[in-house]
């Protein structure tokens, strides 16, 4: 095995922030100030249920008290643009403490609210059919910014978050100091529950294990998209970092640790690894495997000459992971009218984000 790869940027610095602190932390905290214990379950729930955004805004809190905590952060940030798709998907670019953009998503249908939240500003492994890649690596958000995330789309949406991805900016298990905190902080605090949770991960050496360790009931989605190495590494160059076959060693530790079984998501892109032959030879690594394997269709992007296949090639591909009793579905994703794949909007709207 090569050397894995690390991001060691620095975090924003700024004044400890509530969000993403328990229930005993919160109270904690109350109590550093001179309050009694019952007012940190009011700041849990004002925080965590209301989703405030000043202390201020606390009108359970004596008021004098609210007015001298009036500029303590709760680690919120702010809506700096918004699109909205025919379909009801809303893309938003949020404005970090910081100055910088993230990108986050709210995807409603009649049952469900889903986000799909970032986990950096940026991402380091530079897939070379992904928009954020195509952009770099800034830093690592924090457990109270990723959590922010679903709370603001909550609030916009005035509806209650079911499910949460990471599947938007940037690569979880390489911050996995922030992304375990602030999954069980949805968890915990928010009230999403764990099997309504997913990281989706490109794979990265020794990282998967080391999220098995945790015990998340959570689901882990695995970034395959490409049946061999050879092509893999074409697509993601961090996988002459980690070999296919140690990288479907450890999705089958993870299985054996964690009792879940794995998604493995797959990004048709027409001609390059759409073919029959392709379909094969991914149920040939799979075969036997507590799995599901997820079909996404391409969303073109300006920085790469990759297109999305036909209807009949997509319809075919799956077919025949069908026949080989491999457990597949296609996901189309929501809101392209709004540039809602994975960094497109931050991509399009450059301009907007130095104004």
């Amino acid at each position: 095995m090569t050397t894995q790869i690390e991001t060691t940027s620095p975090q924003p610095k700024s004044q400890e922030v509530l969000l993403g602190k328990s229930l005993p932390q919160l109270t904690q905290w109350v109590q550093k100030q001179g309050q009694p214990s019952y007012r940190g379950k009011q700041l849990h729930q004002w925080i965590y249920e209301k989703g405030v955004r000043s202390l201020n805004e606390i009108s359970v809190f004596p008021k004098s008290w609210r007015e001298d905590l009036k500029d303590y952060p709760i680690g919120r940030s702010d809506i700096h643009y918004r699109s909205i798709a025919p379909d009801k998907t809303r893309k938003y670019l949020l404005r970090l403490e910081d100055g910088l953009i993230i990108e986050t998503v709210g995807i409603p249908t009649e049952k469900r609210l889903t986000v799909c939240v970032s986990s950096q500003v940026g991402c380091p492994m530079d897939c070379d059919f992904c928009a954020t890649g195509k952009g770099g690596f800034t830093r690592n958000l924090t457990a109270s910014e990723i959590v922010d995330q679903v709370l603001t789309v909550q609030e916009d949406f005035q509806r209650r978050v079911s499910h949460v991805v990471f599947m938007g900016m940037g690569e979880p298990l390489l911050n996995l100091k922030e992304v375990v905190p602030a999954v069980r902080t949805l968890n915990e605090d928010v009230g999403i529950g764990m099997r309504s949770l997913t990281i989706s991960t490109v794979g990265l050496p020794s990282k998967i294990e080391k999220l098995a360790q945790h015990q998340l009931q959570l689901t882990l989605a695995v970034s395959l998209h490409a049946p061999n190495q050879k092509l893999r590494e074409q697509l993601i160059p961090s996988a002459k970092r980690y070999p296919l076959k140690y990288l479907l060693d450890n999705c089958h530790k993870y299985v054996e640790m964690t009792k879940r079984r794995v998604t493995f998501e797959y990004i048709l892109l027409a001609d390059v690894n759409d073919l029959p032959h392709h379909a094969q030879e991914l149920a040939t690594q799979i075969r036997g495997f507590q799995s599901h394997v997820n079909l996404i269709p391409y969303n073109p992007i300006s920085e790469a000459d990759y297109q999305r296949p036909n209807g009949e090639r997509i319809n075919a591909f799956m077919k025949i992971l069908q026949e080989e009793k491999i457990a597949v579905s296609v996901r189309y994703s929501r809101g392209l009218q709004a540039d809602a794949a994975c960094g497109q909007l931050r991509e399009r709207k450059a301009s907007i984000i130095d104004n």
